[in-house]
């Protein structure tokens, strides 16, 4: 598959970019250039190998949940910058 200058043309005009005759011929030799360092792939061998969303495998590194008492509210409130009613007091975001 190559790219030609009409496909450059149609997909600056999708993008709504307006392309002068030279970035037109710089772009469609840059894009067959991917292409054919891309077509490179087909000649890997890859029968047996298994399909995969990540090349690593993926494991959970969080720790298990496990029930434990909270901070006492009078020394999570230390750290507040502000407190009313036993509650961390914040300025409105509203007005």
């Amino acid at each position: 598959m190559s790219v030609t200058i009409k496909d450059v043309e149609h997909v600056a005009g999708l993008a709504r970019l307006a392309l002068s005759e030279e970035e037109k011929e710089r772009f469609t030799e840059q894009l067959n250039a991917i292409l054919k360092y891309a077509e490179q792939l087909n000649q890997l061998d890859t029968d047996g190998v298994e399909p995969t969303s990540h090349a690593m495998p993926l494991v959970n590194v969080l720790r298990e949940d496990e029930r434990r008492e909270s901070l006492p509210i009078e020394k999570v409130l230390l750290n507040a910058p502000d407190e009313e009613d036993g509650q961390i007091k914040v300025p409105a975001v509203l007005e």
